[in-house]
This record gives C-alpha cells, structure tokens and sequence, in this order.
C-alpha cells in the first residue's frame, strides 16, 4: 500500500509540474505573438513540409552537417528549448548582444537555434575538434589568449519602421566588381553565392568607411552574423574595422538595416594606413629574398616575437595594427599580424580562432600544397621559441580546439616543415635561419640619449611648453616618448582636447595668442619609443 501510494504520489507531482510548464509556456506566447508561429513551424518542418517560421522569402536551407565528435543536441524537445529561448529574446523590442558561440563544432545558436546550412559544397575540410574537457593548457602560455569574438547588438523593428530604413540607407557600396581568391580569403569561399554577395558588400562598405547601409540580400540574423564573421577573419588589412556591428531585424527575421563599427584610427585613416604599411613593410623587406616560402615563414614568425609584446591593456588588441605599429597585443593580434604579412608574401595563412583554455586565435598555413597550425603568441615565451610553430592538428588537439567557422578550414597534416627548428638551430652558421634585423631608427641615429626619453604624459606636457614658448608664429619641434603606450595616451589627449588645459592654455596666455592649429606625427623607433613631430602655427 506505502509503494502505490508514493506512486500515486510521485505522479500527481508529475502532472502538476507538467500542467505548470504547460502553462507558462502558454504565457509566454501571449507576451510573444511570433513565438507561437515559430514553434508552430518548427513542428511542421519536423513533420516534413518544409515551411520555414521566416516565410518563402527567408526559408531556411537543410542542416549544416556537422563534423564528427561535435556532440550536437538532436530531437524535437531540444529544438523548442532553443526556440523559446530565442523567441524571447528576438522578439523584444529591446537590442540584444550576442557574442561567440563557444561551439567547437562550427554551428551557431542563432537565430533558429542552430547553423543553418550557410556555407558552400564540400565544406569538410577533415579537421575533427577534440571534446572542450581534453583541451589542457600548459602553465607557461596560461592567460595568453585575449581574443575577442565578433560582437552583435540585434534589435528587432516593426515592418513599418523596416520600410523607412529602406527609403532612408542605400545599399552604400555594393562591391559587386570585387573578387576574392578562395586560395587566400576562405572564409568568403565557405559561402554560397547569395552570401558572397554580401560579402563583398560588407568589405567595400568597410573600405569606403561607410558606417550604415541597407543588406543588398535578404538574409537572417544568423546569414549576417556568419558572413561578417568571414569578412573579419579573412581581412586584416581592414584594421580600423571593429569585430562589432549593430543590424535591425524587421518581425519576420529579415535583416532591415546594417550599421559597421570602426576605431578611432579613421578618424586620420591616411595617415593610420601609412604606419600600418610602414611597420608591415620593415619586416617585409628582410623576408621577401629568401629562398624559400619556409624561410619566409619563419623569418616573420621570428620578427614578430622580436617586436611585439605581449600585453592584454594593449589599445586596438584584436587588430594587426595593434602589433604592427603599437607592438603591443593579445593572440588576436599576433595571429593578425602574422596572416597579412604572410599572406603580402604570397603564402597562404589564415586567422584561426577558437578555444585554448579561453577565447584564443592563431594561424594555418600552407606550405609546399600542406597546411600546419602557428601559434606566434604562445611561441613568445622563453625558453621554447617553436613548441607551437608548424603543428599538426594532432599536435595540437590537447591545446587548441577551433570553433565557429574556422572548423571548416583545412585539417593540418603537414609534416614536411614541421618540427625542423631544432636542427636549424644547431646547425652551421651558413645554414642558420634567417635573423630579423629591426630597420627602425635608434636614439643614437637620430642624435637623442636615454637622458631625452618623456616617460609620462605631464613629462611630455611640460616638455612641450618649454619647447613652445620660445616659439613665433610658426614653430616645428620633436620630442621623445618611452613607449607606443605613452604617445597612445598623448594622442587621445589630443582627441579629447585634453592637451588644451595640459599645455597649450598656458602657452597660449604666455604667447598672447588667440589660437592654433596642431599637427603630430609619429615615428617608430627601436626598443619601443617613438619620436613625435609637432608642427604648431599660431594666429
């Protein structure tokens, strides 16, 4: 009698749960109208017929087939788990950020709640990601990561205020003449044509800096998302671009609107553009008559270990810029760096991102027809100089894990450059590698000491006054700051107007003055310090 009666018991509890859940699932559909149309249509395409909760217009594609070992979720109950919760959040009128997956096997929570099929034919590259819980991270590249994954903020808008937009933007610049190489820009190869398409929009918008435009497609949120995920992987050079965007989404999941976000550099971007060329081409010059595509790899490889810092409160740390000019950066930075250089060598490397322990970028590259995986950050460690360059993904399946779509970049089973640094190293000294020789100016060079060297932001300030007030009407003067961080700080306080009350207020009353205009150039110098060029006309 005890045991039917806990039976009876139990499932009276059960019942009353189920009716609970029922219930509020019945709520949830009063406050969301669109939610019930979507788990409506979710049943039927399990039903088979095909009907997608975006209409004709936006129907979805088959399931992107996932590599093996991804461990994806299947059946109807996971399904509506996903739609609810997506339900709520796209169907409020309030923005919405999404961030990364962290889904190793390439499929995105997105929209509909999984990664529809957005990319092209034969999209197995062969890689197989390794379980998150395999992944271990050795103690002396810890915290060496830094990566930032692409960054959303989706707000839904009526169909009204969908047509508005459409009369307000234009499609800016459509890109339409634009070609990309699949060999050097995979990502965009990923793509079917209708993303494509939008690809090259997204990257001529960017290049032309034009910050709002209508899609010149129908596409979804999760279509979006991807594709400008593939424009950022494959393009380093779009340094002033941010691994950010902002899109408006009408109630049927079409994307109304697209709003790019870019840094502060394009605010000089000419000038921006020329330190960019400036420090890619002292690496570039020493790399490009070598032999060999391997030399070239591993004299870059080396440069960049010789000039950059590793340094997570670097400004613009998710860019090649960051590293390249500023010499201070995170993996993303690193791995950016790495791709636009090799890449201007005519070697075929791609930005790799994924999971090392926490959000983590590297490379792949191609040499001789084979692909290995480079990790420069993790190789900026002493004693080990190469224990992550030219691996394969055996190598690295207890370290990295790839994600998003860099799963299906092409599996790494090189073995003819790989582990080849040690004999190199020992070798005789005709035949050792390729040293970085830095072309940048030193102090001596340039006629200043270590006694010249502003190493703080007032430092500079008087140091700018002093040099001013014995000035006319037109006055050029350089001085020195310690590090790319300092002129960093000097040049937002230019921005800001701060310099104004930090210098010039007082050389100004002291000059009788009624204003000025200000021109500063920098220069990088070795070991990090940057010589400024001031060129002042008062009036």
């Amino acid at each position: 009698m005890r045991i039917k009666m806990k039976f009876l018991k139990g499932l009276l509890y059960s019942i009353l749960i189920l009716l609970s859940l029922i219930s509020l699932f019945i709520i949830i559909c009063a406050f969301q109208p669109n939610l019930s149309d979507k788990v409506a249509g979710l049943f039927q395409n399990k039903l088979g017929n095909g009907t997608s909760p975006y209409g004709e217009d936006m129907a979805q594609e088959d399931m992107l087939p996932m590599p093996e070992g991804s461990g994806a979720a299947d059946g109807i109950a996971d399904s509506i788990a996903d739609s609810i919760a997506d339900g709520i959040a796209v169907g409020s009128d309030d923005a919405a950020v999404h961030g990364g997956t962290g889904n190793a096997t390439g499929s995105d929570n997105g929209e509909n709640g999984t990664l529809e099929n957005l990319l092209g034919e034969d999209i197995n590259s062969g890689y197989v990601p390794p379980e998150r819980e395999a992944v271990n991270v050795p103690e002396s590249v810890t915290g060496r990561g830094g990566y930032t994954p692409v960054q959303e903020v989706a707000e839904q808008i009526d169909e009204e205020e969908a047509k508005e937009l459409q009369k307000k933007y234009t499609y800016g610049e459509t890109g339409e003449d634009l070609s990309f190489d699949t060999e050097y820009y995979p990502y965009y190869g990923m793509l079917p044509e209708k993303l494509q398409s939008l690809y090259r929009q997204i990257y001529a918008n960017a290049m032309a800096v034009n910050g709002i435009f209508n899609p010149i497609e129908k596409v979804n949120q999760t279509e979006l998302r991807h594709t400008f995920m593939a424009v950022f992987n494959d393009h380093p050079e779009l340094f002033w671009l941010d691994s950010a965007y902002r899109a408006k989404f009408a109630r049927n999941g079409e994307c109304a609107e697209i709003a790019l976000e870019f840094n502060y550099l394009v605010d000089n971007l000419d000038e921006a553009k020329g330190e960019f060329q400036s420090g890619a081409e002292s690496i570039l010059s020493g790399a490009r008559n070598l032999g060999s595509d391997y030399e070239k790899e591993l004299y870059v490889h080396n440069a960049l270990l010789d000039r950059i810092t590793y340094d997570m409160g670097a400004p613009l740390n998710q860019s090649a810029y960051s590293a390249l000019v500023g010499g201070r950066t995170v993996c993303a930075g690193y791995a950016r760096s790495f791709q636009y250089l090799m890449t201007e060598l005519g070697i075929p490397c791609y930005y790799c991102t994924g999971y090392a322990g926490e959000s983590h970028a590297w490379n792949i590259i191609r040499l001789d027809g084979e692909y290995y995986n480079a990790d420069a950050t993790w190789d900026d460690t002493n004693p080990d100089k190469y224990g992550y360059f030219n691996k394969t993904d055996s190598e690295f399946s207890t370290t990295h894990r790839r994600e998003d779509l860099s799963v299906y970049l092409p599996a790494c089973n090189g073995t003819k450059y790989s582990n080849l640094e040690d004999s190199t190293q020992e070798s005789s000294p005709e035949q050792a590698q390729p040293q970085y020789v830095d072309e940048r100016r030193s102090l001596n060079e340039i006629g200043f000491s270590e006694k010249d060297v502003l190493r703080s932001l007032q430092e500079y300030y008087d140091d700018c006054y002093r040099q001013l007030t014995t000035a006319g009407d037109f006055i050029e003067f350089v001085n020195i700051v310690d590090s790319e961080d300092l002129w960093m700080e000097c040049y937002r306080a230019y921005e800001s107007d701060n310099y104004s009350f930090g210098y010039m207020d007082r050389v100004l009353e002291e000059l009788g003055a009624g204003g000025c205009e200000v021109d500063v150039e920098a220069e990088s110098l070795q070991d990090g310090r940057v010589l400024l060029y001031h060129t002042i006309t008062f009036f």
